[in-house]
């Protein structure tokens, strides 16, 4: 678990971190509660590192021609 939160940071990673911060600061600021589920959504894919990676979500173009 230790090696899953502190490796592998990138751009994306950061972005999502920011996000979920961001709609926390507003769930505060402005009373409106629900923004907090966003927010975890943003925080576990944050500590999980799921979602799209650096490379996008792109599917691999691997063609194999079956004979």
């Amino acid at each position: 678990m230790k090696q899953l939160l502190f490796t592998n940071w990138h751009l994306m990673r950061w972005a999502r971190l920011a996000f979920a911060l961001f709609l926390f600061v507003q769930a505060y600021t402005t009373e409106n509660w629900f923004f907090i589920a966003f927010g975890l959504f943003f925080l576990f894919q944050v500590i999980f590192n799921l979602g799209c990676g650096p490379n996008g979500c792109a599917v691999p173009n691997n063609k194999y021609s079956k004979k």
